[in-house]
């Protein structure tokens, strides 16, 4: 990053909108129904920006729908997240970072001007002049397998939001925006007053004590305002505005990342730029000739709308998804590649777009007009090699793949397509932005290094994937995605978020859990804390249990009269899809008008003291959440706590 790439956006806060369709008409679409070039980023302080700088703006009323002014495609360098650099002195054992979430400013792309941003910057040991981010996202953390983690993370953003214009409609109890249950629960103020900016990290994928799960009501805000389950290690160490939290790194060797989980604008928090890459490395993998280095690419994709200034615009209280895709930061991107295999990172980090990729190539190229790769891990971590040409990738999944450019001529340029997948999967067309291309591979760089050294695909040795094989006796537990009416909030079985937990899991044990969703949207389902495995998914009778769920909870909620899921299956299971077979997970994309069934093997937590810091492992009972990873549908209630027990004796 330069300083080109620094600025400042007036509109940032502006209100897109006062009148047209409502989010819960077109976002929520919960209706029932039947049947080498690669640019490195560099620490910049708003200060030195070269563009002329605003203070983000007020909400501006009237207007319409905003839409990114037409950009050059493939212009703009693809930028790589920094890495942050570990302090091994503070919590000795442990790698240390102190990682602050600050306002900054970032240019998206060549024709934009500089826009107000939010994100994480790591302190450098080395030189604590030189923080290390880039305005937008955070740096990358690389942590080793079995050797913890501890980070302070300190909350110095504006105590006025980004997106204000939404804050306020939300504690004026709008009813597009507000949480309201359904009966016999009460609506719920999500904010307490004066609170327009709290923050909480949560390290998603991560094997984690919940006192350092960040989880949403474990949110502070800048000026030290705490929600009602915040907490803190080594409190002696923290001001009111800071969090400190350890981090096993049990994880097998992983993609992993961290990300806002704020009560009530986690949507808001990570469309601002409060995301990051958390990569978990095992030293023995160094033996299975992964490409490493420059030609190991983290790809963070998201998906933006820009006002004409650059600034970034909120539209989803209107639309479906933003209109132009951001790839770490750059809209529209390239990357100078050489012909030879490189390993793609891939997460999909936008709010609630899902993307199905593939890697277009000109038709006098090869014969067919999508470049084969070859899938090797997902959000768990490493799988058996599977060839594809495409794949289907939901908000919060991770997918590692290899590319391989070596069979291509020089000169060839390669885009990364979206192809076939409305915002909301499978979704109604027309709802929200279409998005065909996202950045492009130009093989225009000499092979360096003589021939390429890694192993083929084909022939890598991954570690294996054991499948979890449930018996007889295995418990199952339902989560039903209801709708008390229609375009109202989306709940878990009925229950909003903020009620006491309901369900209780022995410490120790498997379960199979099923998410019914009678929509005909999918829902990603992200369960905190453990990893799983898709069992299966069956037709389901939407409509037949939507209306008897419905007469169930009328009546009182009597569980001998529930609905029996069994009765309403319309068909024989499905295996899981082929990329998520043999996969270990934590997301999952629970289908339209299915049941999707996950077996998780073991709750878990971790008890053991962590980088000898008290009070860091797990004390029982212990609480965590799941909830849908379409952030508009976590904000507005589609999250439920769950409490794992310590057995009898």
């Amino acid at each position: 990053m330069d300083a080109s790439d620094s600025g400042d956006s007036p509109r940032a806060g502006t209100n897109p909108i006062d009148s047209g369709v409502s989010r819960r008409t077109l976002l929520r679409n919960a209706l029932v129904v039947g049947g080498g070039a690669g640019l490195i980023a560099v620490p910049l302080d708003a200060s030195s920006a070269s563009a002329k700088q605003h203070a983000p703006g007020k909400r501006s009323a009237g207007t319409q729908v905003p839409q990114t002014p037409p950009l050059e495609k493939y212009v703009d360098p693809l930028p790589r997240p920094m890495t942050a650099i570990p302090d091994l002195s503070v919590y000795p054992g442990a790698d240390y970072y102190d990682i602050t979430m600050l306002q900054r400013y970032w240019r998206f792309h060549r024709d934009l001007g500089a826009a107000a941003v939010w994100g994480y910057w790591a302190a450098n040991p080395h030189d604590p002049h030189k923080p290390i981010g880039m305005g937008y996202l955070g740096p990358t953390i690389i942590a080793t397998r079995d050797h913890p983690t501890v980070a302070k993370y300190r909350n110095e953003l504006p105590t006025t939001h980004m997106f204000q214009f939404v804050i306020d409609l939300l504690r004026k109890g709008d009813p597009q925006l507000t949480p309201i249950p359904p009966p016999p629960y009460k609506p719920t103020p999500p904010l307490p007053p004066h609170v327009n900016v709290w923050n909480v990290v949560h390290q998603h994928g991560g094997f984690t004590a919940p006192q350092s799960d960040g989880m949403p009501l474990q949110s502070y805000s800048p000026d030290g305002v705490h929600a009602e389950s915040y907490a803190t290690l080594d409190p002696s160490r923290v001001k009111r505005n800071e969090a400190i939290y350890a981090y096993t790194n049990h994880e097998r060797a992983s993609t992993l990342w961290y990300h806002d989980h704020a009560m009530a604008m986690t949507s808001l928090n990570v469309y601002a730029g409060l995301a990051g890459l958390y990569l978990v490395r095992d030293p023995a993998d160094k033996r299975l000739g992964l490409p490493r280095g420059e030609f190991e690419v983290p790809l963070i994709l998201q998906d933006r709308t820009f006002y004409a200034d650059g600034s970034l615009a909120y539209t989803m209280l209107q639309v479906q998804g933003a209109d132009t895709p951001v790839v770490n930061g750059k809209a529209y991107p390239f990357l100078a590649v050489e012909p030879r295999r490189y390993r793609l990172r891939i997460l999909n980090a936008s709010n609630e777009r899902h993307w199905r990729l593939q890697f277009g190539v000109p038709r006098n190229v090869m014969p067919q007009p999508t470049l084969p790769f070859w899938l090797i891990g997902t959000d768990q971590g490493f799988r058996a090699p599977l060839q594809m040409l495409n794949f289907l990738i939901a908000p919060a999944e991770r997918y590692d793949v290899i590319v391989d450019f070596g069979q291509l001529p020089m000169g060839t340029q390669v885009t990364l397509q979206n192809y076939d997948a409305p915002v909301h999967y499978p979704g109604a067309s027309g709802t929200g932005p279409a998005i065909p291309e996202i950045m492009q591979f130009r093989v225009t760089k000499r092979l360096s290094g003589g021939a390429d050294q890694t192993t083929p695909p084909k022939k890598l040795r991954l570690p294996a994937v054991v499948p979890i094989k449930p018996k007889p006796h295995t418990r199952r537990r339902e989560w039903v995605v209801y709708q008390h009416s229609l375009f109202s909030t989306m709940t878990f079985n009925a229950v909003p978020f903020v009620a006491p937990a309901q369900d209780f899991i022995k410490a120790g044990s498997t379960e199979i859990w099923e998410f019914i969703n009678p929509n005909h949207d999918a829902h990603p389902m992200h369960v905190h804390l453990v990893s799983f495995q898709v069992w299966n998914r069956q037709p389901l009778d939407a409509y037949g249990y939507q209306t008897d769920y419905e007469k169930w909870l009328k009546g009182g909620r009597k569980s001998v009269d529930k609905p029996v899921l069994a009765r309403y299956l319309t068909g024989p299971p499905i295996p899981p899809d082929p990329d998520e077979a043999g996969s270990n997970k934590d997301t999952v994309k629970a289908y339209s008008e299915m049941v999707t069934r996950i077996i998780i093997q073991e709750f878990k937590p971790p008890t053991d003291t962590i980088a000898s810091i008290p009070n860091s492992g797990t004390k029982f009972p212990a609480t965590y959440v799941h909830h849908c990873h379409i952030l508009e549908h976590e904000d507005d209630d589609l999250m439920r706590p769950w409490t794992i027990v310590r057995p009898p004796g």
